[in-house]
């Protein structure tokens, strides 16, 4: 079985935890999801993104059904797995289990992966912009801890997502931020015109990470948005009106 090629960041290199960032090559799929896309919830052939399911689990040395993604929906909520049944609504999954994969979807929203290697606890979040304002973040710490980890012991790493100077947005989302988070809009600056600004969505999530007691985490700084040969986009799809995208991976796992 081929197995995909992917990113890797030195903090999560750490005993008995194995981690990937997936980029978009060494898949099968064709077209406007060339070629590693890994979202059961997008317009790809089925077959296809099984096949590429197939390839992400082989890097952990396991099978598809070890891998475990949610259907995200932009929330602060995350399960811990193994779970029963479909995939549940939600943006993130950890578990104490070996053999289980924790992944997080994404295609400009920044995936994070994190791990106690001592507690042997990981977890695999998805936060874009409203689900990190609505404390996607924390909510990860908040399920590690329950099962056993420790914030001070816990390593995090943002994967590739929408970068700094990629991410335009209007005054409304400024507001929002403000509102909702005071003290937040230090993440925003000057865009193209005077109506616009410039989100830093991974300064942000590393923030919520830092307010929930991880220090040091880090972003892998690879930028989705201007690195089409390696990554899917959802901002760059819309722009060429695509009508659908490719999802990246970003997973995690105990290895025993």
């Amino acid at each position: 079985m081929t197995a995909a090629p992917f990113l890797t960041h030195p903090k999560l290199e750490l005993a008995g935890v194995r981690h990937a960032f997936f980029t978009r090559n060494g898949g099968v799929s064709t077209g406007i999801y060339d070629s590693l896309n890994l979202g059961l919830g997008s317009r790809d052939d089925p077959d296809h993104v099984g096949e590429n399911r197939r390839r992400a689990a082989a890097v952990f040395g396991l099978g598809p059904e070890a891998l475990l993604t949610c259907f995200q929906i932009h929330s602060p909520i995350v399960v811990t797995v193994p779970f029963d049944g479909p995939a549940p609504e939600a943006d993130g999954v950890a578990t104490a289990a070996p053999g289980l994969i924790c992944g997080a979807l994404s295609a400009d929203c920044a995936p994070i992966l994190m791990a106690d290697p001592q507690a042997r606890v990981v977890a695999a979040v998805h936060a874009g912009w409203k689900g990190a304002l609505g404390g996607a973040a924390e909510a990860g710490v908040a399920a590690m801890l329950a099962l056993g980890a420790r914030a001070d012991r816990i390593v995090a790493v943002v994967g590739p997502c929408i970068g700094p100077r990629s991410y335009e947005v209007g005054m409304d989302f400024l507001d929002r931020f403000g509102a909702e988070d005071p003290g937040s809009t230090r993440f925003f600056r000057l865009g193209v015109t005077a109506d616009k600004r410039l989100f830093d969505l991974p300064a942000y999530v590393l923030d919520r990470l830092a307010r929930a007691g991880i220090e040091g985490a880090e972003w892998i700084g690879r930028d989705t948005c201007t690195e089409e040969a390696a990554f899917f986009s959802n901002r760059r799809a819309v722009k060429r009106e695509e009508g659908d995208y490719g999802r990246l991976l970003s997973a995690i796992a105990l290895t025993s």
